[in-house]
């Protein structure tokens, strides 16, 4: 059933997608930014080709890491099918960011002036429905008396306004940096990715949300990836990303699970 039947269009189809929803894994995968589609409603709100192909709407190769963590994984894996130029769901509705009408060097034509009510259409259709089903996928599982990992995963542009950027691959966290630092520790002994903490981007700029909507009050392990994109633009680079990263959490939990049975902090 479409989420917004005045919103979304029967060609359109559901905003929110979920593969692998009887995954067994531990690990529940989230992909806010995983496809640049618009609903038909929006038309290309006024951009080019080129723009709307661009990291400005989604985060390229990101979805495409994600599918293949939740295959090696068994991991449940949720995404959103439009564009986070209609609405960004790793961002609170009142945040500016949610619905820009500037991107990096491009104007949004389709999104400047927009209403009160356009707003909140906006985020009634996309984002309440998208972390509703998060939110729902984990009280499932707490039910279950089964854990939770929550891990977002994500792309960034190798050139950013003119700078270009060294780090390949980030790791994120809040103010729950448990699984960050045993991933970081994992990661430091190997050569294959430059990896970082809170690189390219941290919490202060507003990119953990999905993360402290679900996992922090709760206490659950939790971490952000960004991969750089031109590391994954193809499927080998792909595939080579998912295997690392599935092996980086595999292990990271696995330590945390350890240094927990043996009392540790």
């Amino acid at each position: 059933m479409l989420a917004e039947t005045t919103f979304f269009t029967e060609a359109d189809g559901d905003p929110v997608a979920v593969e692998n929803p009887d995954g067994k894994g531990e690990v529940l995968l989230v992909c806010e930014h995983a496809s640049r589609r618009l609903p038909q409603r929006y038309g290309t709100l006024g951009l080019s080709g080129d723009a709307l192909a661009s990291h400005i709407a989604w985060d390229p190769g990101a979805l495409a890491v994600a599918q293949r963590m939740s295959r090696q994984l068994d991991a449940t894996l949720i995404y959103q099918r439009f564009a986070r130029l209609i609405y960004d769901c790793n961002r609170p509705p009142d945040s500016p960011a949610a619905m820009r009408d500037v991107s990096e060097i491009f104007r949004i034509p389709g999104n400047e002036n927009l209403t009160e009510e356009e707003r909140s259409l906006r985020t009634s259709s996309l984002y309440l429905p998208f972390q509703g089903r998060i939110r729902q996928d984990i009280e499932t599982r707490r039910a279950q008396g089964r854990p939770t990992v929550l891990v977002t995963v994500h792309s960034f542009t190798p050139v950013y306004f003119g700078q270009q950027r060294q780090v390949e691959i980030g790791i994120l966290h809040e103010r729950d940096h448990r699984l960050a630092d045993a991933m970081l520790e994992i990661a430091a002994g190997g050569t294959l990715y430059r990896v970082a903490r809170n690189e390219p981007y941290g919490p202060a700029d507003g990119v953990t949300h999905t993360l402290e909507l679900h996992a922090m009050p709760a206490g659950m392990l939790n971490v952000m990836i960004e991969i750089r994109n031109d590391l994954i633009a193809d499927e080998a680079g792909q595939g080579r990303a998912a295997d690392f990263l599935s092996g980086l959490l595999r292990q990271g939990i696995e330590a945390l699970t350890n240094q927990n049975n043996n009392g540790g902090a």
